[in-house]
């Protein structure tokens, strides 16, 4: 039989296993006293094999007994707190004039070490413009607000439509009506385009260019008041009093195009979503109905939503997601309803104890901006989709009955039957500004290179 051999791990005599460690301190031997040591650790087997065999010695006063020794040995006698335990022959080399050591970046306090989480964006709390808007009709079912991608903001006062040049501060009437009584219902411009769309009380529907500020022409076909517009492309839609949504061809002489019937009262919402495809349409019959443009004419909504329990007319689509779509309820419903075009199920139902009377999504940020009516007549900013209150905005001392976005996405303007306009700027993206500007800037570059 062979010897068995030891396992790897058991020590071997004279020889002191090292400790697993990445870096070792080797100290000073000439400092250590090698006798006083052994003779501490002789007296600590001693001492251990007499606890056993003597009952009466009492622990504590081993323990005691082993430190005491312990100490002499390591420091000759010195006290404890005052005794270096290891000391080196030489200390380490100062550094070179101006060198740098990157190790000690570890253990810096400097800004190096300081948070990179992005602070709080704060959102002014007061409106930074104010302007005056007299004869501004409270009617919660018209849409007399819009901000074109000229920067122009075009308002209704009774019969008369106004542009405000939001660069210069300028002031122009682009129209006014000349039949008694007849009054601008609905106001829509035309996405990167010179057109603006105005539906009056009498049913009809006018053009005009921005740029020129001339009329180019008028369609007729509906049998009351055109209270909500929305552009698709070249198509024009309106929705009427009577309940019926008409498609306009502006392109051509025979300009409608389709009818959409089945809302039985006044239509006050109507939104494009941003690929196209669906048309959102909200009325006074609390009914929120979804039409598919590839469908044609005379056809039947896709989704007809009844969840909402008041008029609805506060229709968004989100910008980021095509399919999900946003609308709020009047007085008597006061929710904010999420909703998913994929299925036609409602995601989220979000009570705001007033009446919705407008919403935008931000461009840039994961929000959204409701405008309130009774009881607080306040503006709300919401995180999407913990819905969850960023901010409320107060200053209108009645209720809000219109908002729009800046073409820049930083401002939102609202209009309220206090007969004023306040700008909010809740949606600030100068950071996404400076990107912007600086991936134009090398377009422009690429541009002169290729010509």
């Amino acid at each position: 039989m062979s010897p068995t051999k030891a396992p790897r791990s058991a020590k071997t005599p004279g020889k002191t296993p090292k400790t697993p460690l990445s870096v070792e301190f080797i100290p000073n031997r000439a400092t250590t006293n090698f006798d006083m040591g052994h003779f501490a650790v002789v007296n600590r087997k001693e001492s251990v094999n007499d606890m056993w065999l003597e009952e009466e010695r009492d622990e504590d006063n081993n323990i005691d007994y082993y430190q005491q020794h312990l100490n002499n040995a390591l420091t000759n006698g010195i006290d404890p707190h005052k005794a270096k335990i290891l000391s080196y022959k030489t200390k380490a080399p100062l550094p070179a004039e101006g060198a740098t050591n990157n190790l000690k970046v570890l253990y810096s306090s400097g800004k190096c070490m300081a948070s990179k989480v992005a602070p709080t964006r704060q959102i002014p709390k007061t409106s930074e413009r104010i302007l005056d808007a007299p004869a501004l009709m409270d009617d919660y079912y018209l849409n007399l607000l819009d901000w074109s991608h000229h920067n122009y903001l075009h308002v209704a006062l009774n019969d008369a439509v106004y542009m405000w040049d939001a660069t210069e501060g300028s002031n122009t009437q682009l129209l006014e009506l000349q039949r008694a009584e007849e009054y601008v219902s609905s106001i829509k411009c035309i996405d990167k385009d010179d057109f603006v769309a105005v539906g009056t009380s009498s049913g009809n529907i006018m053009i005009y260019d921005i740029s020129t500020k001339k009329h180019v022409r008028t369609m007729t076909g509906h049998a009351a008041r055109v209270g909500a517009l929305d552009w698709n492309s070249y198509i024009l839609s309106s929705g009427s009093r009577c309940g019926q949504i008409h498609h306009h061809d502006v392109r051509v002489k025979d300009h409608h195009v389709a009818t959409l019937s089945n809302h039985t009262q006044e239509i006050c919402g109507l939104r494009w979503s941003p690929d196209g495809r669906y048309l959102a349409s909200g009325a006074n019959d609390n009914l929120l109905n979804i039409w598919d443009a590839t469908l044609g004419q005379n056809q039947t909504p896709v989704y007809s939503l009844t969840e909402h329990h008041s008029s609805v007319k506060a229709i968004s689509w989100c910008p980021w997601q095509s399919s999900l779509l946003a609308s709020g309820g009047g007085t008597s419903d006061r929710h904010i309803r999420f909703w998913n075009m994929t299925s036609g199920t409602c995601l989220n139902a979000v009570n705001t104890n007033s009446q919705v009377c407008s919403i935008l999504w931000s461009q840039e940020h994961r929000e959204l901006i409701s405008g309130h009516g009774y009881q607080l007549n306040q503006l709300i900013v919401w995180k999407y989709p913990a819905m969850a209150k960023v901010a409320e905005l107060k200053g209108h001392t009645a209720r809000i009955l219109h908002m729009s976005l800046s073409p820049d996405g930083t401002t939102v303007a609202s209009a309220g039957a206090d007969e004023t306009i306040r700008f909010w700027r809740c949606f600030d993206v100068i950071k996404q500004q400076r990107k912007q500007s600086t991936k134009s800037t090398s377009d422009s570059i690429i541009m002169k290179q290729i010509r």
